[in-house]
């Protein structure tokens, strides 16, 4: 028996000539100090946070949130290309109802798992979390 094909998502955006970033309708105007590694960081916290609301939500969990996150930019050893080759991602976090320490844990092992901004990058983001 054939095995079922993944789940497939999709997405596209564009950017005009001015800077504005548009994606299904809605338009975003990039102020020009923002460098495409300001994007990588913010696309990383946005999807943490996501994966850690959807994780909790399925728990019976509410989750308040704010996030920053750090990546330092520099040629690889490897291959001698420019690349991240350190990403800090810290977010404070306040669970209703507050479970236990291990399902805290737990939650949070699933939050960075399932964080595919995060699995996609390489070196892998050190998450850094503070549950209150």
């Amino acid at each position: 028996m054939p095995e079922p094909k993944a789940k497939r998502f999709e997405y596209g955006i564009s950017l005009d000539r001015d800077g504005r970033a548009t994606s299904e309708g809605a338009t975003l105007e990039l102020p020009q100090t923002w460098a495409p590694e300001h994007l990588v960081l913010g696309g990383l916290l946005h999807c943490s946070l996501t994966s850690l609301r959807h994780h909790a939500r399925r728990a019976g969990i509410s989750v308040e949130a704010e996030a920053t996150a750090h990546g330092t930019v520099s040629k690889r050893e490897t291959d001698g290309r420019y690349a991240f080759v350190e990403i800090e991602c810290r977010l404070d976090v306040s669970l209703q109802p507050k479970p236990a320490e291990e399902a805290v844990a737990e939650l949070l092992a699933r939050a960075e798992r399932d964080c595919f901004v995060g699995a996609s990058l390489r070196p892998s983001p050190t998450y850094v979390w503070n549950v209150a």
